[in-house]
């Protein structure tokens, strides 16, 4: 699968590993993917978040610091927090207290010093479906704006994240391939 890949999408897995490795993470997932995808330049898939409004810093930093607030809270996203809040569980509360007995970030999960990280499953989903993407497109290449396909589609932190910033599915195929007219022929 990975013979398939363009340079586009090498560098953003590979800028998945830098921002895991930066991270001191134990393993790559699915929000260093879509890390690195933000970090891409001049590709199809920057394109793509330009045309929907995510190329400005502050909304990239956004959707960063969004990432990070789910990774502290242990992986759990806005909906799942919300619906715990509805149990009268705080979530930012545990967290808090957690982080205030065992440091900042304790929730995380473990902490790798070194070595090779290897992909969580869901990140290897990520590159699973973006085959999968790229396959429905009738495109003979994976390109990094595959992988952003495949992060807005799976269920998850990431595809969240991209839709509170306008960022769906339906919304890069319109950028990328055209309205109704294009899933018509």
């Amino acid at each position: 699968m990975f013979e398939r890949f363009t340079q586009g999408a090498r560098d953003v897995v590979k800028g998945a590993v830098v921002h895991a490795e930066r991270e001191r993470a134990p393993h790559v997932d699915e929000g260093h993917l879509l890390l690195a995808v933000l970090d891409a330049r001049g590709t199809r898939g920057s394109f793509a978040l330009g045309a929907l409004g995510v190329d400005a810093e502050e909304k990239r930093a956004s959707i960063g610091e969004a990432l990070l607030v789910a990774r502290r809270r242990a992986g759990l996203s806005q909906a799942d927090a919300e619906a715990l809040a509805g149990l009268g569980i705080d979530v930012d509360e545990i967290v808090a207290r957690v982080e205030e007995s065992h440091g900042v970030g304790a929730l995380s999960g473990g902490r790798r010093l070194g070595g090779r990280r290897p992909f969580a499953k869901e990140a290897k989903g990520v590159l699973e479906s973006s085959l999968r993407m790229a396959l429905a497109h009738h495109d003979r290449a994976i390109g990094d704006e595959h992988l952003l396909l495949a992060l807005a589609a799976r269920p998850g932190i990431p595809s969240e994240t991209l839709a509170e910033h306008g960022v769906t599915v339906p919304a890069v195929e319109r950028v990328l391939y055209g309205g109704d007219e294009a899933a018509a022929s």
